[in-house]
């Protein structure tokens, strides 16, 4: 029985900021797909892996991200990729939130960086949400959105990111439920996987319309 639902933040809650990273490389006449090409080179221990984790400061990231976006051809600042990163709040994912909170224990799942409040997005190998959740001067719906979870689980925090494992034993540890007894929506693959082996049930989210239909599944009463 499902007892919780966990929710990565961009790209689930919010929408995908891969069309900025598009209009950005074609406006700078870069190849297609190269920041989400620098974000999954050594994404253990790249500049993304190491800011989401809190090992780097901002203006550290600005200068790593430079001279690896540089050492594949093309230096890209960091601070314009962290520009980049807008999404629009779904509505109707928040609605699925609430209504999921009503009788299940409901979490957010996020990999974000430690800095001033910047809106979410999602990356290949990296999904950060609100840069600083608790911050007053954040966005009222994304606000809304994340005053609705009974957990928050921080990459920046906890100081492990998604896809590594125990960033989900973790997170299950905080929420209070054992991984067979979760469901969690990402829409990434990579961060599905290691969820998946380890029990839950897993929804990659390509079409918030789908997704949501087989949340409804597996939760068993209408989240819209």
């Amino acid at each position: 029985m499902i007892e919780a639902v966990l929710f990565d933040f961009g790209g689930v809650i919010t929408s995908s900021p891969f069309e900025a990273f598009a209009a950005f490389e074609v406006r700078e006449g870069l190849p297609a797909d190269f920041i989400r090409t620098v974000n999954s080179t050594n994404p253990d221990t790249n500049a993304w892996a190491q800011l989401e984790r809190s090992d780097v400061t901002i203006e550290e990231f600005d200068a790593a991200f430079a001279a690896e976006s540089a050492a594949l051809g093309h230096e890209v600042r960091g601070a314009d990729v962290l520009g980049l990163l807008s999404g629009r709040v779904r509505p109707e994912m928040v609605t699925a939130v609430r209504r999921c909170s009503e009788h299940l224990k409901v979490a957010c799942l996020t990999n974000n960086f430690s800095g001033p409040t910047s809106p979410q997005a999602n990356t290949d190998g990296a999904d950060p949400g609100p840069a600083n959740p608790t911050d007053p001067a954040m966005d009222p719906a994304v606000a809304e959105a994340m005053g609705l979870f009974d957990t928050i689980v921080e990459s920046r925090v906890v100081g492990v990111r998604k896809p590594d494992p125990r960033f989900y034993t973790l997170a299950c540890e905080m929420v209070g439920v054992a991984p067979q007894a979760a469901v969690f929506l990402d829409d990434l693959g990579i961060n599905l996987k290691p969820a998946r082996a380890m029990g839950m049930t897993t929804i990659k989210v390509t079409d918030p319309a789908q997704a949501l239909a087989e949340l409804e599944q597996v939760v068993g009463f209408p989240i819209r």
